[in-house]
């Protein structure tokens, strides 16, 4: 037998491979169980203050403002995850590339959107270096500094996936971090650019947003650019992010999303819909009935993130087609069929927009109680119009025992909303306890009770996808906010009411015109960034023209 001597540079090259595969897992390990910790502590301090306060007449020491920065830490850190899993929201795609063009693409947009994370990684060290300056205690001694820290560390996280996301290797990788050094230079070494380096900034934006780079970074490159062109320090981009974590019921967005990612990732989906068939399948338009239920109750929880969609589709669209309806008209449905859920509490756009329009959520909730209303009522009648033309169908008889066993399988979802109305209007909690109580709630009905998801396996699985749907939301209002901010300064939503009020005479022909540009406007861009950026400027029109 001969033996071979091992080739000691292949043996190095192995094992620094496998070290990095390890460290790699270990890093990812670690992201997921930081989100997941974070989240589930947000449910439960809010419930432990509510106890303490009864039992012992004693709380956690400024609780609201610890919630908070944990709420940062999740928004951050599972933005960081949402990068590493290629699962933040982005303008376009690159799929009409052939496919030697796409490898290219992909670069070039990640590169963009890492030269824009550098920007936003130095602009936070900055930031949090002035912040622990003042020395300023969050809560038990602890600095609120280190709470802060999760920006910095979450832009460099961001930035690595990003381009690990399109490079092939490691010369790719230092490539770009130098491009983002080398902008950073630019940036502060040019005070007052030239308008021909504002045209070609934008047009490598605009570039990298149709090859598909992730929303956030399309949104901070052009806030960037306008702060830099009238000499405003980038640190208030990075200011403008973390001043989102100062509002009260920011910590709602993500408690209220848990609660609705435990129903849909639990058999819930499965009660209700036999629920929802059994006591109105056998009206005329009895399925659709069902269908738009079922979707509104799940995204009043989950927003227009898709989660209901992903929960329902699989299980709707058999009850559609089997009562005749065609697959083309079902799948349109089931889209669309949620639509009246973001009108209606707890919908994430519509605290959104109570906290960027700075008015009460009581408010929000009756104001969108009327479109839902009606929204819900113009689909229903169009499945009831469609059900003449559908052939064969369901029978008429209807089943009382099945309806009642199928609300007595559901009556603990069917309870979720009064513990969520009970706790917002009842005055006894506040919207961060009402909305903590609520996924708590959620949590026992789906793990302890019913136990369709299991404690060590689905619920931190659970955790962390609630918080990549969260960061990844987030992300995109920090940095919307700062391009908002801008545009307030700038005075630019007291130039567009005035050249709208000179344009259009009469009330009616503004909202026939608001309506066709929010459609048009919402084929490009998500619902979040449009409330951001868009309801600054609508507002005061709509004021305007009383």
């Amino acid at each position: 037998m001969i033996s071979v001597p091992l080739d000691p540079v292949a043996t190095s090259t192995v094992r620094i491979r496998s070290f990095a595969t390890w460290a790699a897992g270990q890093a990812i390990a670690v992201e997921d169980l930081f989100v997941a910790l974070a989240l589930a502590a947000m449910m439960l301090l809010p419930i432990a203050e509510m106890v303490l306060r009864a039992l012992f007449e004693v709380g956690i020491e400024n609780i609201n403002s610890l919630v908070q920065h944990i709420t940062l830490a999740v928004a951050t850190i599972g933005a960081a995850v949402a990068a590493r899993e290629k699962r933040l929201l982005a303008f376009a795609g690159i799929s009409f590339l052939p496919k030697k063009a796409e490898q290219y693409a992909r670069f070039f947009s990640n590169t963009v959107a890492a030269v824009i994370c550098v920007v936003l990684f130095v602009s936070s060290l900055g930031f949090v270096e002035t912040e622990r300056a003042a020395n300023i205690i969050l809560a038990y001694g602890v600095p609120v500094w280190m709470a802060q820290l999760s920006l910095p560390v979450a832009f460099a996280l961001i930035t690595i996936h990003m381009i690990n996301g399109a490079s092939k290797g490691m010369l790719d990788m230092v490539f770009s971090v130098c491009m983002g050094i080398a902008l950073l230079v630019f940036l502060k070494s040019t005070p007052v650019p030239s308008s021909g380096i504002l045209i070609i900034m934008f047009v490598l934006l605009l570039c990298a947003a149709i090859l598909g780079a992730p929303v956030f970074a399309v949104v901070a490159g052009a806030a960037l650019i306008l702060m830099w062109s009238h000499g405003i320090p980038l640190a208030a981009m990075v200011l403008d992010h973390y001043s989102l974590v100062s509002n009260h019921l920011l910590p709602s967005i993500p408690l209220f999303t848990l609660a609705g990612y435990f129903l849909a990732e639990s058999r819930a989906p499965h009660r209700l819909i036999e629920l929802f068939d059994a006591c109105f399948g056998r009206l005329p338009g009895g399925p659709v009935i069902a269908t738009v239920l079922a979707a509104t109750f799940f995204t009043s929880f989950t927003g227009a993130s898709g989660v209901a969609i992903l929960a329902l589709g699989g299980l709707m669209m058999p009850l559609l087609v089997g009562s005749g309806y065609r697959e083309q008209r079902s799948l349109g449905l089931i889209t669309g069929g949620g639509s009246a859920g973001v009108l209606l509490m707890p919908a994430l756009p519509l605290i959104l927009y109570a906290i960027i329009a700075n008015i009460t959520i009581e408010e929000m909730f009756l104001a969108g109680l009327l479109p839902a209303m009606l929204m819900f009522t113009i689909t229903v009648l169009w499945g009831i119009r469609m059900q003449s033309s559908v052939k064969g169908g369901v029978s008429t008889s209807f089943n009382t025992k099945r309806a009642l066993n199928s609300v007595w399988a559901a009556k603990w979802e069917l309870f979720l909303p009064l513990v969520l109305m009970s706790g917002m209007f009842s005055g006894k909690m506040t919207p961060l306890e009402a909305s903590a109580m609520t996924a708590f709630y959620a949590f026992i009905v789906e793990v302890v009770i019913h136990r369709d998801l299991s404690m060590h396996e689905d619920v931190p699985r659970v955790l962390v996808d609630c918080g990549m749907l969260v960061g990844g939301i987030l992300l995109i209002l920090g940095v919307a906010l700062g391009l908002t901010n801008y545009m307030v300064d700038a005075q630019i939503s007291e130039i567009v009411v005035e050249w709208v009020r000179q344009s259009v005479e009469k009330p009616w022909i503004f909202l026939l015109a608001l309506n066709g540009f929010l459609l048009v406007i919402g084929c490009f861009i998500d619902i979040y960034s449009a409330i951001i950026v868009l309801a600054p400027l609508i507002a005061p029109i709509g004021l305007a023209y009383g």
